[in-house]
């Protein structure tokens, strides 16, 4: 521990560097820095291993800002510690374009490990980094060669803690024992309403014991060397998580705001500001200081940082030696390296025989695991139904840490948090499944995927009506379009076997966002057994899977189990002498980066006759089908009832469709 003068001079500077930063915005929270600047200051200064000169390096600790709305706590430490951050990106905070948004960004700002703001999120994307660290650890660590090594700390506050997300990661994280797991409860006692106990009176670290962790107490926020200590016993249980709970002021030193919620989410004020650098004596003038003393000491951060990596540079390539293929395949695990031919690694399909695609989705899983070992995941307690376990895969227990398959239980929402998390910790490529009604439950975390860029794979079966008897709670209908609306979101219906594998290739290959599959209950025909040509239609996201006999007279476009709906419908037009082609549009999004000369070779503008068929709300399909067109769909809830009675009642029929085809050439 460094001594209390330049402990608490380094700690006034982060408080201040957020303090100015918050007043040249007009925007922002100060009182979350101010209070905890003690705490995130002995975590960086004591503990944190980080090299600002190899932000990547794969055995970094981490270091998550859940509460993100006090951002400036963490651009300070990243300026202090020399990330590049410097004090003119620190005088733009909350500027269109500047490198200090207003919430942490992790692919705006470097150092920042994941994007923060929505309560809970970070907190779960935590546990997400644990496993991770756990799981590559079990599988590459062999005796004197601690590959990985490394701790997750995060800085979380009331508002986390509240968050339904983070009861379920919370419990995951003590059943699964994750003692390499370490939050600093941010206890200010104050929430945007007021005093926290207007609503939030339980005990809250009695809640954290139950479910397993070790929670500590550090009564006064300003205690640097109690908090230290905390931490020390934090990492001395390998065991259990742990949580430290430490008092804190939030906006301590100011006068007249200090403990309340007015120093929240506004700036300070130049007069309260006056008062609060004078109660903490420092200097009024310049804003932005940072004493010379305190640029020397808190250097320190990435000095140690980097003779941590330099040693384990040393060691990697020692254990190159000793151990060549487990380094081989290291390389793989962090450069995320695929087969390159995927499709040479599929499943077979057969012709014309019927298999729901959450089944073909499995086959996939078991054919593809040996070949890309580094892709884990799991289901929210449906792994019977969503078919994501991998057969010969061991499950992922505190016991068993090398384990592959994640029983996430019913946590929907953590869940794709923490895959979120495992993606972001790097050497993982991460899936989940659940059935795709209960996106809904945890549509904030496939949004953070989107905004992060991180390439998880959503499983979502049971995609439709065709679930039947379950009835309207689980089906859904407005699900295709709300999650086709998310920016940088991949939705993929595939429309049998063959495209379903295509779709698990297009997800491997996106690292840049998200991509969800939904999957019927219900079987369906191979239409194309050939998987290397459907794959190639797939990555271009619509193609004609049936062309017409000469110029069609309609078009026909459908997606998932619809096709078969629309190839039987182009039947029984054929009967009238009617040509149709019909058109498989698995993934809108890869159609639309299409060029305009690929696009209008399968729409074919000069056919006006269009009508779509998709088993959910037909909102949205006009920009394909239309002003002339028509759209085939479900715009109410669904029912209860065996499947093919069902599609009968709603009109998703090949003769239904082949009727509205006729009543556009009428």
């Amino acid at each position: 521990m460094a001594n209390g003068s330049i402990a608490l001079q380094s700690i006034n500077t982060i408080r201040f560097l957020a303090v100015d930063a918050v007043q040249k915005a007009n925007s922002g929270h100060p009182g979350m820095p101010v209070g905890a600047a003690p705490m995130a200051y002995v975590t960086w200064q004591n503990h944190l291993h980080v090299d600002p000169s190899s932000p990547k390096w794969p055995n970094r600790d981490r270091f998550i800002l859940s509460a993100g709305h006090g951002s400036m706590l963490v651009y300070s430490l990243l300026h202090l510690a020399g990330f590049g951050l410097s004090l003119d990106d620190l005088k733009n905070f909350r500027q269109l374009g500047s490198r200090t948004p207003g919430h942490p960004e992790n692919f705006h700002t470097e150092g920042v490990e994941t994007t923060t703001g929505p309560l809970g999120q970070g907190f779960a994307n935590g546990v997400g980094f644990a496993i991770a660290e756990a799981h590559l650890a079990a599988t590459f660590n062999r005796p004197g060669f601690n590959l990985v090594d490394h701790f997750t700390y995060a800085i979380v506050s009331d508002g986390d803690l509240m968050e339904g997300i983070s009861h379920e990661a919370a419990s995951l994280a003590g059943h699964l024992g994750l003692g390499k797991l370490i939050y600093l409860y941010d206890d200010n006692k104050i929430s945007i309403d007021g005093p926290t106990d207007l609503s939030y009176t339980e005990d809250a670290t009695g809640r954290f014991e139950a479910y397993g962790w070790q929670v500590l107490d550090v009564a006064d926020g300003n205690d640097v060397a109690a908090i230290h200590a905390a931490i020390e016993q934090g990492k001395a249980e390998t065991s259990k998580p742990t949580l430290i709970r430490v008092r804190t002021i939030i906006g301590y030193g100011s006068p007249n705001k200090a403990g309340t919620s007015s120093s929240h989410g506004s700036p300070l004020g130049d007069g309260e500001i006056t008062l609060t650098k004078n109660a903490l004596n420092w200097p009024l003038s310049p804003t932005f200081l940072v004493p010379d003393d305190v640029k020397s000491h808190m250097n320190g951060i990435a000095e140690r940082g980097k003779k941590k990596r330099q040693a384990w540079d040393e060691l990697l390539k020692s254990y190159q030696s000793a151990h060549p293929d487990l380094a081989k395949q290291w390389k793989m695990y962090q450069e995320g390296t695929l087969p390159t031919d995927l499709a040479a690694k599929m499943p077979s399909f057969e012709a014309g025989s019927k298999l729901a695609t959450r089944a073909a989705s499995g086959k996939v899983l078991g054919s593809i695991s040996a070949h890309v070992p580094f892709l884990v995941g799991g289901s929210a307690d449906l792994t019977g139904s969503n078919l994501t376990n991998i057969p010969g895969r061991s499950d992922f227990q505190a016991k068993t840490p090398e384990g592959g398959y994640f029983y996430f239980g019913v946590r929907e929402h953590a869940m794709a948090s923490i895959c979120n998390g495992m993606e972001l910790h790097g050497g993982l490529r991460s899936y989940c499944g659940t059935f795709l009604v209960f996106s809904d439950y945890m549509r904030p975390a496939i949004r953070l995927s989107a905004l992060m860029r991180q390439g998880v794979t959503y499983v979502l079966t049971h995609d439709s009506i065709g679930l039947g008897e379950d009835g309207p709670t689980h089906q859904p209908i407005e699900h295709f379009m709300a999650l086709r609306a998310i920016p940088n979101c991949k939705f993929f219906r595939p429309a049998d076997g063959p495209e379903t594998a295509a779709s698990w290739i297009c997800a491997l290959e996106n690292t840049t966002g998200p991509s969800l599959l939904a999957l019927t209950r219900q079987g369906l025909p191979t239409i194309n057994p050939d998987i290397a040509a459907v794959t190639e239609k797939v990555k271009r996201g619509a193609y004609v899977v049936r062309a017409a006999q000469g110029h069609p007279d309609a078009l026909l476009l459908a997606t998932g189990s619809e096709v078969e709906v629309a190839l039987g419908a182009a039947d029984l037009l054929a009967q009238d002498g009617i040509r149709v082609s019909v058109v498989s549009m698995p993934c809108w999004e890869n159609f639309d980066e299409q060029n305009a000369a690929y696009r209008d070779a399968v729409l074919l503008p000069s056919v006006t006759a269009r009508v779509s068929v998709e088993a959910g709300i037909t909102f949205g399909w006009e920009k394909y089908v239309g002003s002339h067109g028509k759209s085939v769909g479900i715009d109410s809830f669904g029912a209860s009832g065996p499947a093919e009675q069902l599609f009968e009642h709603f009109g998703v029929t090949s003769q239904h469709v082949a009727n509205e085809v006729k009543s556009l050439l009428a």
